[in-house]
């Protein structure tokens, strides 16, 4: 039998990886730090670091530690940090999140004063900032309580505004209300910020692996859920593909799928149809959370888990990665 068609005997994939080298050069998917973007979580307060039980090696931050972990972040060659504000005070439309002295405004303060060359991202949502828990002005209509879409678009770009006057490097919107990016865009160039980029949480779910972040964030709603703003996780993969064209048709420079693991088919189909387009993909709370649940119990090997997982998210197609892992991997690719 003439086996030159590629069939074995003749052929035989393992020769690619008998040798640790041969693997090592023709690995094309290899995780860089410089991609990886390390959530924080700020609250108000001097000297305050408050574990997230959820999320082990996580805590809520006060503006002096946030900076802190800045000037780690830098020193560990990371791409940035993505900035999530607790306030002391919460109302129905969120206004800490807009206010000069708010905790996300003076994190990027602090930190901008402690490590100035460090990209920072901030979350525009409205959800950590209302008594109610949801990313919006809540309205009551025909006896049903909901997100009134319209009337957020103004707070999101007051909000971004304020950001970028405190030192923000990037806005990401992350809402999933219609027309935000373009609210955004608008409230940003007239204030003189036209220079800023938009990264947005493009093709967000309303998915189960959320559920640490709402502690960490202390953003759970207080009522119903998010499924009217939020993406269905049983949508077709077109509505992700729409969700992406309307955002960058209204300014978005970047744009993101969340969550990862449970998404990549989305991250790929969304890399193919724009393949210009910087792409970043949330390995979210959740994804995070539970290798380490597993973990504790010894059923899974905690740094091989997170490595692979995360390089199967880079592998799908994102070539940014918000990650709790960033830290870890940092080091994890020193060693």
């Amino acid at each position: 039998m003439d086996h030159s068609d590629g069939q074995f005997p003749h052929t035989r994939l393992r020769r690619l990886r008998y040798n640790p080298a041969v693997r090592r050069l023709i690995a094309e998917t290899q995780l860089d730090t410089r991609r990886l973007v390390l959530p924080l979580f700020v609250r108000p307060g001097s000297c305050v670091r408050q574990p997230i039980a959820s999320m082990p090696g996580h805590a809520q931050l006060s503006p002096d530690l946030a900076a802190e972990e800045a000037c780690e972040a830098v020193q560990l060659g990371l791409g940035g940090v993505i900035l999530f504000g607790i306030p002391e005070h919460k109302d129905a439309v969120g206004s800490d999140a807009m206010c000069d002295g708010g905790v996300v405004q003076q994190a990027l303060r602090a930190i901008k004063a402690a490590a100035p060359e460090l990209l920072t991202i901030t979350d525009v949502c409205c959800c950590e900032y209302t008594d109610h828990g949801h990313c919006g002005v809540v309205t009551d209509r025909a006896g049903r309580r909901d997100v009134d879409n319209d009337a957020t678009l103004e707070l999101l770009a007051r909000q971004a505004v304020s950001h970028a006057q405190a030192g923000a490097d990037m806005i990401a919107p992350s809402g999933m209300m219609d027309g935000m990016v373009g609210a955004i865009r608008r409230g940003l160039d007239a204030a003189g910020f036209g220079h800023l980029p938009i990264m947005s949480y493009a093709a967000k779910y309303a998915s189960a692996f959320y559920g640490p972040f709402r502690e960490a964030a202390e953003s759970a709603p207080q009522f119903g859920d998010r499924r009217t703003y939020q993406m269905d996780p049983a949508a077709a993969a077109g509505q992700a593909i729409r969700e992406v064209t309307l955002d960058l048709a209204e300014g978005a420079d970047l744009i993101m799928v969340k969550p990862a693991l449970a998404y990549l088919d989305i991250i790929r189909q969304v890399r193919d149809a724009f393949p210009g387009v910087p792409l970043a993909a949330y390995n979210v709370s959740g994804e995070y959370s539970m290798v380490h649940a597993a973990a504790e119990r010894g059923w899974l090997d905690l740094r091989a888990t997170a490595m692979e997982s995360l390089t199967a998210i880079h592998r799908a197609g994102a070539g940014i990665i918000l990650t709790y892992w960033a830290k870890d991997v940092a080091v994890w690719l020193r060693e």
